[in-house]
């Protein structure tokens, strides 16, 4: 969109043009590109829709942000376009929504706040909701269904791909069992599903390897609630795993998400009532070494507590943190890597204002606590 060129500036007047494009039309899509800087691509599931609109940008010179949590299309648009979009000196930065800047930008944020050396994090995503519930649109549940019916696609992309194997600094994070108790949030955790634990080891390879920082160990998480909470989802769950391994299983999924989901996932997406009621916070617990300590050997002896929290994460936190993205990307040039590339958010703005800005816009970082030493 024409208007996006100024984003951020006083001289956006008050007619912003529509473009009309397809993204089975790459003549129109190229077009589109031509005309600015940078794309906002929110055209999910982007397995099937988000390759067309990264290609005409890097082919026409623009940069490109999108929101999509699939790793699988992350990866294989690193794999395909980072040496073009160098060459071009575009930026295409993905899972720049809710999936995954509060969990990249939260584990920065915090081994920022550490005074020495974070080597372990671990994430624990609260979502709350008002007497209306909470509700999402089927894209994204879309998305869930056939990125999880193609994880061994994944698997290979990987080894195509041929990554650095990222070392492990500090004591080894260890991972936890499907389901357990928390004593920090007296409720119930579960492993989060979604992007964020490879978007965040994306982001510690490439600061590791690029800039010789000290890579940061992560683990995700997310509080169910309580026993009847985790009853509903072992079943719904369980349902869900069994049909998504089958076309039959898959067709049923989409067609009737409301059904399967309990209601979480329409076709209609939220109401008003219920996005106002909804808000997340995700706490971080990091670990690691006080300044002098040597992360190499003993026992991590530092350890910090802090928090992200915004209003509903898919409606109202996504677009905030895109466009925010948008705009570090346009005014923050300076401080973005060396050269264009495919990058996730953490590598893309670990230099740059993004966390001021997202503070500002009601996406907010804050340290709970640093015990001393």
């Amino acid at each position: 969109d024409r208007g996006l060129r100024y984003a951020g500036k006083a001289t956006l007047g008050a007619e912003v043009g529509v473009l009309l494009c397809d993204v089975g039309d790459a003549g129109s899509l190229a077009a589109m590109a031509r005309q600015t800087r940078v794309v906002l691509d929110c055209v999910g599931p982007y397995r099937f829709f988000g390759e067309p609109v990264v290609e005409a940008c890097v082919e026409n010179g623009a940069s490109c942000i999108d929101i999509s949590g699939e790793p699988q299309f992350l990866e294989g648009m690193y794999l395909k376009y980072n040496e073009k979009a160098a060459e071009k000196g575009v930026y295409v930065v993905g899972s720049c929504g809710f999936d995954s800047i509060p969990a990249d930008m939260g584990v920065l944020y915090t081994r920022d706040k550490l005074k020495g050396t974070l080597t372990a994090v671990e994430s624990f995503l609260s979502v709350k909701s008002g007497p209306e519930g909470v509700c999402v649109h089927d894209g994204t549940w879309k998305s869930a269904v056939y990125g999880l019916a193609d994880e061994d696609s994944l698997r290979k992309l990987r080894k195509k791909i041929g990554y650095a194997p990222v070392p492990i600094v500090g004591a080894k994070l260890k991972k936890r069992g499907f389901l357990f108790y928390n004593q920090e949030f007296k409720e119930y955790s579960i492993p989060f599903m979604g992007s964020d634990g490879s978007v965040v080891k994306r982001t510690q390879r490439y600061l590791h390897t690029e800039l010789q920082e000290t890579p940061v160990q992560y683990g995700a998480y997310v509080n169910i609630g309580g026993l009847g909470s985790v009853i509903k989802l072992m079943f719904a769950g369980m349902l869900f795993l069994l049909l998504v391994k089958f076309n039959f299983g898959r067709k049923l999924l989409t067609k009737y998400p409301e059904f399967f989901s309990a209601g979480r996932f329409t076709k209609k997406g939220p109401t008003q009532k219920q996005m106002d009621g909804t808000s997340f916070t995700m706490t971080f617990f990091g670990e690691g070494y006080s300044e002098g300590q040597d992360p190499q050997s003993g026992k991590p002896n530092v350890k910090i507590c802090t928090e992200v929290k915004g209003p509903e994460p898919g409606y109202i936190a996504t677009p905030i943190a895109m466009v925010q993205a948008a705009v570090s990307l346009l005014e923050d040039a300076a401080s973005l890597p060396k050269r264009g590339g495919v990058y996730s958010p953490g590598a893309a703005f670990s230099k740059t204002k993004l966390i001021d800005r997202l503070n500002r816009r009601g996406v907010e970082f804050s340290v709970i606590s640093k015990p001393e030493v």
